[in-house]
């Protein structure tokens, strides 16, 4: 080599130019693969860039966002130091098998990172599609990703080993229990990816509820792990994405894309105010408007009956009449039915469930038009805080607990 008989024309000792040599040698061979990496890292971000520019897709642009043009350039420099290492490492064979390893290792690490930031890309651009963007894209990434790494290792340790590759992946068959072990979390969490996606149970952007988590709130991301949920306080939930297939959720899905949110609500009525409705009481309620003419057919009705039975009409239980009850129903769902923010394409029902110790439930059964969280529980405030003042006009009492001034009011009573 020049450098080496000239600095052997010197007098230097043989070992002492040989190291000197090599030395040099290998300063200038990192140098040009420095340049040469920089060079075509910036030729590849130009014509990249205006490549990305003149097409429609972004899939481009994500992957000079993801940084691929300079995970290419790193080739060209391994590549070269290739085709130089004979004549790098001409004085010392030696070290040639290990620089090859080494370059060898360094593609193989180059080829996995080149195809993460492809995967990454199609990823985000995925996101962004109609088709694809509630779906769990994270997921298959990283399922392909492992499996890249895993081949990736394979290969990085026949190399270095000398082993073929199948006689590895024999031994790795009988380590099969210990692999199924170590990477169960991320086998159950796939399984559950491919039946998450094939059932279409959650998306990204869903309202879901798990009480178990204390999750509530719209999913952010589905991954091959966990599921991440955005809970109305800002606050992120990480569930275990295995969980939506073993455990009980509630997914809002439905009454989003319905015409309307439900509303499921009972009021107590104090079953001991519930009597008969006299004559000038029903002529009393025939004032309130919704009332009116539901009353008046009423009265027809029921006279009409009990005129041709002959009841006698001495007792009030005979025969039939109207209760305070009934009227209170009838007026529940006229008033549902008038109601701007009820949707009166969907059903609307007002009934009586069986009695518990605390009084005789009556269920408002409906849908409001309106179905964002803030909007919906101001008309279910302003349509019970109507019912609830109500009440009194139908001779009605709402049940609830004695309170302190209750007992106090009873004490006094007694004394």
């Amino acid at each position: 080599m020049i450098f080496f008989d000239y600095f052997k024309s010197l007098g230097w000792s043989k070992e002492l130019a040989q190291n000197t040599d090599f030395f040099i040698v290998t300063i200038a061979v990192i140098l040009v693969a420095i340049v040469l990496q920089k060079v075509v890292r910036a030729v590849l971000i130009s014509v990249l860039r205006r490549l990305a520019v003149k097409t429609e897709s972004n899939f481009d642009d994500f992957l000079i966002a993801e940084r691929l043009p300079q995970s290419l350039a790193v080739v060209v420099p391994i590549a070269f130091l290739f085709i130089v290492l004979p004549f790098w490492t001409s004085h010392f064979p030696s070290l040639r098998n290990p620089l090859h390893l080494v370059l060898e290792i360094l593609i193989v690490l180059s080829v996995l990172t080149m195809a993460r930031r492809v995967l990454m890309a199609l990823r985000d651009s995925l996101k962004l599609t109609p088709t694809y963007g509630d779906k769990p894209i994270d997921s298959y990434v990283q399922v392909l990703m492992i499996a890249l790494w895993v081949i990736g290792l394979v290969v990085i340790f026949s190399l270095i080993t000398g082993k073929e590759i199948l006689n590895l992946l024999a031994a790795m068959g009988a380590l099969s229990a210990l692999i199924l072990l170590i990477f169960k979390d991320l086998i159950l969490g796939f399984v559950a990816s491919i039946q998450i996606a094939v059932n279409d149970l959650v998306r990204i952007g869903d309202w879901i509820t798990i009480e178990k988590y204390g999750a509530d709130g719209d999913v952010i991301e589905i991954n091959l792990s966990t599921v991440k949920v955005q809970n109305f306080d800002k606050t992120i939930t990480s569930v275990p994405t295995y969980s939506f297939i073993s455990d009980a959720f509630v997914n809002w899905r439905g009454m989003s894309n319905s015409d309307g949110r439900r509303i499921k609500r009972s009021i107590l009525i104090k079953t001991s105010s519930i009597r008969f409705v006299t004559d000038q009481e029903a002529d009393q309620l025939k004032s309130v408007e919704l009332m009116t003419e539901r009353i008046s057919n009423r009265q027809t009705e029921i006279n009409t009956y009990n005129q041709e039975h002959q009841i006698d009409k001495s007792l009030a239980i005979n025969g039939r009449n109207l209760t305070n009850m009934g009227l209170f129903r009838f007026y529940v769902d006229a008033y549902l039915n008038q109601h701007p923010m009820i949707n009166h394409d969907m059903m609307i029902m007002c009934r009586q469930l069986p009695q518990t110790p605390q009084g005789t439930p009556l269920e408002i059964y409906a849908f409001s038009s309106d179905k964002r969280w803030k909007e919906y529980e101001d008309i279910v405030g302003n349509v019970f805080d109507h019912l609830f003042a109500a009440l009194p006009y139908f001779m009605l009492e709402l049940y609830e607990y004695p309170t302190g001034s209750d007992l106090k009011t009873f004490k006094k009573d007694l004394l």
